[in-house]
């Protein structure tokens, strides 16, 4: 009888779908596919795209010889769902039906679970997503906005950051339980977490809310500044906005770039403009990592830099002048999306945590 020991990895990305197998020992198949721009730009809502990602996916595992009757489980990248505390979860109709119609949004990651549960149902094995976006484990005092109509939502690249937070309270030999960490993930968003016993408690919402600016989005904004330019009458919806603040802010609004090595290279050739535009992101990404070893009252087991901007020597350098005082710091260097979703599945597949259940939100 055939073993069933591989997990089926799926993540679909704003422009390309990466799918992998992972065994006992890790990956075994781990591919890429980038999507023509024009093709993703002619869906309304991204489950409009469930059909051709479907057949990517398929095209992609057939590369590897008898995967269906060695699958154990199939794990999906998390979307925009309503507020969930982290973890694992089943993949279930409620949460499909929320992902299917953007209840919470319209995102490319709203196709992991009903891509995961797609072939899951074929397969007869059950179909997860972990760590969403959505994961929300803040303390009520940390969802205090200053003004009672807004409440501070949690939303940040959660599943890398608890990924990394995991690896390196095991190289301490710490339980996660027992840690505190500051993690910072650094990609075209900027997380800044308080990690206390590996839940989020305190936060900048990565998306469009707060904190530093990234390569391509804004942080926080001065509000009387940022009113005068929603009634400005330069943008024609809120949409509008929205999306100059999210794909046209940061670096790329005063250097018209968003790539970090264009950027290291005008700062290389003497362009005192990027030099300081690149210092002022690194220099609020130190503040924000300042804010977050406060909020833990200064008791950290250390600071946790990761993501695929963590690669940028000279970043991480520029942050590191103004947060070394506050305890050690650790670089973990890109993105491992791909074997967090299979390490979380296999964590409910070996027994050593229980699956969480979606339950919609009536209203």
């Amino acid at each position: 009888m055939v073993s069933r020991d591989l997990i089926v990895v799926v993540n679909p990305g704003s422009t390309s779908t990466k799918v992998a197998l992972f065994g006992k020992n890790g990956p075994v198949l781990q591919e890429t596919v980038a999507h023509d721009r024009d093709l993703v730009a002619a869906s309304r809502v991204v489950y409009e795209q469930y059909g051709w990602r479907m057949k990517t996916v398929l095209k992609i595992l057939e590369k590897f010889e008898g995967w269906q009757t060695r699958a154990r489980a199939v794990v999906g990248r998390g979307g925009l769902l309503h507020p969930l505390p982290g973890g694992t979860y089943l993949v279930n109709d409620e949460m499909v039906e929320d992902l299917k119609v953007s209840r919470y949004g319209d995102h490319p990651s709203n196709l992991g679970a009903p891509l995961a549960k797609g072939l899951a149902d074929k397969l007869g094995v059950p179909a997860f997503i972990v760590d969403s976006v959505m994961t929300d484990e803040l303390w009520d005092i940390a969802r205090i906005s200053g003004y009672a109509e807004i409440k501070r939502v949690s939303t940040t690249h959660a599943l890398n950051i608890k990924a990394s937070a995991r690896r390196r309270a095991e190289l301490l030999n710490k339980p996660i339980e027992n840690t505190n960490f500051v993690v910072c993930h650094l990609g075209g968003g900027i997380s800044v977490v308080s990690l206390k016993g590996g839940k989020i408690v305190d936060m900048n919402n990565a998306l469009l809310g707060e904190g530093p600016f990234s390569p391509e989005r804004v942080g926080t904004l001065p509000v009387r500044q940022l009113i005068d330019l929603c009634f400005s009458g330069k943008f024609a919806s809120a949409d509008a906005l929205k999306h100059k603040l999210v794909k046209e802010g940061g670096l790329y609004s005063y250097l018209k770039t968003n790539d970090l090595q264009k950027v290291e290279q005008m700062i290389a050739d003497g362009d005192k403009k990027a030099d300081l535009i690149f210092s002022a992101m690194a220099f609020q990404i130190a503040k924000a990592i300042g804010g977050a070893a406060c909020a833990l009252s200064g008791e950290i087991d250390g600071i946790v830099i990761t993501g695929g901007a963590a690669q940028s020597k000279l970043l991480v350098e520029r942050i590191l002048e103004r947060v070394k005082f506050l305890g050690p710091v650790y670089v973990h260097p890109g993105e491992s999306e791909l074997e967090s979703l299979s390490q979380g599945a296999a964590r409910v597949l070996d027994g050593v945590e229980e699956a969480k259940i979606y339950t919609r939100i009536d209203g």
